[in-house]
């Protein structure tokens, strides 16, 4: 009898732990489910930034270039929210203004280096060994230049202007993006529902359009999203020393750079546009970084 009492005196001990196993997973789901204030703020700030690139007029009705020298250097007011710069132009609305460039840049440019990286990476993952090695070499050859110095070089042929500057900064990110998309493909192909696929007949063209292509690019859209912070502040570096947009053009490493002889006399000209570059570079970066974790959360 002792020997059939002893499963039921164990139980409640089970039930309880059962329980508190629920208990700790609920909470484990619902800390995940919670947002972060930071990244409530890095959204905000974003939406922020679409709307000044895409609707500048709903934020201000100043001209970004109209210029006014009775009314030059004057401190942040009612009538000038930023203030003016040497020229008088209102600083308030070229920040908004800029965020048009900033952004146009940074998306095509993060655009071109994920889909050149795409086709490079999944062409090395499915490629038989010689051309594996082939184009992987090709990929170390850039990801040996840092990234602003391989732009610097593109520009430096090309020559300065915004078309140059996305194709440069487009050509430094490529190596990063296709590095990643490599290392998937292969564990896609390598992985055994491709395996059963291969073995069931399905056509090479089907199996990469309907396995690999889709599981190989889980990673990238959020790396893209964290590489964007990256080519917006790139733009920024390269329009700082002049190989960007040329003035009177609202880019905001244009206006920065533009304001760096007047900071003692108008530090509102360069210390405010530098912070939204710094707020929307940091929000893209926490943006795609809560996205990293939740992606990460989901894999096996």
């Amino acid at each position: 009898m002792s020997a059939l009492a002893l499963p039921v005196s164990l139980r409640p001990q089970a039930s309880a732990s059962g329980a508190r196993e629920r208990a700790l997973a609920r909470a484990t789901a619902a800390q995940h489910r919670r947002r972060p204030a930071g990244v409530i703020l890095a959204a905000a700030i974003m939406g922020l930034v679409l709307l000044a690139a895409f609707a500048p007029q709903l934020l201000t009705a100043a001209d970004p270039i109209a210029a006014d020298l009775l009314a030059a250097n004057q401190p942040p007011s009612a009538a000038h929210l930023a203030g003016t710069d040497y020229l008088g132009r209102d600083v308030f609305c070229r920040i908004v203004y800029g965020a048009r460039y900033s952004l146009v840049i940074g998306l095509t440019a993060t655009a071109i280096s994920v889909l050149a990286g795409l086709l490079l990476g999944l062409a090395a993952g499915i490629s038989p060994r010689w051309a594996d090695s082939l184009i992987s070499r090709a990929v170390d050859v850039l990801a040996s230049f840092p990234s602003i110095l391989l732009a610097l070089v593109v520009i430096a042929v090309a020559g300065p202007g915004l078309v140059n500057l996305i194709a440069a900064l487009g050509l430094s990110g490529i190596p990063g993006y296709a590095r990643v998309v490599r290392a998937q493909t292969l564990q896609v192909v390598r992985s055994g529902y491709v395996e059963q696929a291969r073995a069931l007949g399905l056509s090479r063209p089907r199996l990469i359009a309907a396995h690999v292509l889709p599981n190989a690019l889980g990673v990238v859209p959020v790396l893209a999203t964290i590489g964007l912070g990256g080519a917006i502040s790139g733009a920024a570096a390269l329009s700082f020393i002049g190989l960007g947009p040329q003035p009177p053009t609202p880019e905001w490493g244009a206006i920065l750079a533009e304001s760096r002889n007047y900071l003692r006399v108008a530090w509102w000209t360069g210390i405010l546009p530098g912070a939204a570059l710094t707020a929307t570079v940091i929000a893209s970066t926490v943006l795609g970084r809560a996205w990293q974790a939740r992606y990460e959360r989901r894999q096996p």
